[in-house]
């Protein structure tokens, strides 16, 4: 069973989970929004801090154009890489 068909499963016997609509790049409702405000604000601390991309992407063990990706909201973004970036902001 593919996970994006999880929400049209039965719960219970006889009763129906209203399926989840998906956009055309099969994203949930607000995921476009949330990483387009998540790549907003790695860039926003990327500037304070005084790091290029390929500055924040060395420290960060990851590529520049990986870099470039989640600061334009694309692809999806790792826990693990979001806090190896957290880990290069707060100094560590």
């Amino acid at each position: 069973m593919r996970s994006e068909n999880l929400c049209q499963t039965e719960a219970h016997p006889g009763h129906r989970v209203r399926a989840i609509p998906y956009d055309e790049d099969g994203r949930l409702p607000f995921e476009r929004e949330f990483l387009a405000q998540l790549g907003d604000k790695v860039r926003e601390m990327r500037a304070q801090h005084g790091l290029s991309r390929r500055e924040l992407a060395r420290r960060a063990g990851m590529s520049e154009r990986y870099v470039a990706q989640i600061e334009a909201g694309k692809g999806n973004v790792s826990i693990v890489r979001l806090l190896r970036i957290a880990l290069v902001f707060r100094g560590e």
